[in-house]
């Protein structure tokens, strides 16, 4: 497969990308998020809205379809200079470089920006994205026992850190979400 081509999310993504989330959360069992997106909601929580530090979409670059998206986000749970992220593949796309190229011009906007460092939070049952975050270099820190999804179900959360800077501070366990 030819290399995905990268570039900053903008406001015209959102109805390609709302699909593809929507697709991410209507298969089930990787992401916490539980309730679909309209364009405008997507765009405000993780394209282009005030929160965001940066969002890259990923294309095939012979046809052009969204392969995916990575956002990076300010959260008030997380020390400052620290970025929340979330990447999200199209369905069936996965093992195609599309996450590895994302995280590269995330890490380059977040030293440009001069972050501390990032914080993704994973369900404890998405292996595959744990196995992502570890070869990006993430370290796990922290789990959160038995979070229930919307119908019940206690899933576990597994808390990875990256630092940008080596030598700063690291998020501990009280720069956390606390159970909900």
């Amino acid at each position: 497969m030819i290399a995905p081509l990268i570039r900053s999310a903008t406001n015209a993504d959102a109805t390609a990308l709302a699909e593809l989330l929507n697709a991410i959360i209507a298969r089930g069992g990787t992401t916490a998020l539980e309730t679909p997106f309209t364009p405008e909601r997507l765009s405000e929580k993780y394209l282009t809205g005030p929160r965001v530090i940066s969002c890259f979409v990923a294309f095939d670059a012979a046809t052009g379809e969204a392969l995916g998206f990575q956002t990076l986000v300010r959260e008030d749970h997380l020390p400052e200079g620290w970025g929340d992220i979330g990447t999200f593949t199209r369905v069936g796309g996965t093992q195609r470089g599309v996450g590895t190229a994302l995280f590269a011009a995330t890490r380059a906007r977040a030293t440009e920006l001069s972050l501390v460092g990032l914080n993704a939070e994973i369900r404890a049952d998405n292996v595959g994205g744990l196995a992502f975050y570890g070869r990006m270099g993430f370290e796990d820190y922290d789990r959160k026992i038995a979070v229930p999804l919307a119908d019940g179900t206690p899933v576990d959360r597994t808390f990875k850190r990256y630092r940008i800077a080596r030598e700063s501070a690291p998020v501990t366990t009280g720069a956390k979400v606390s159970a909900e």
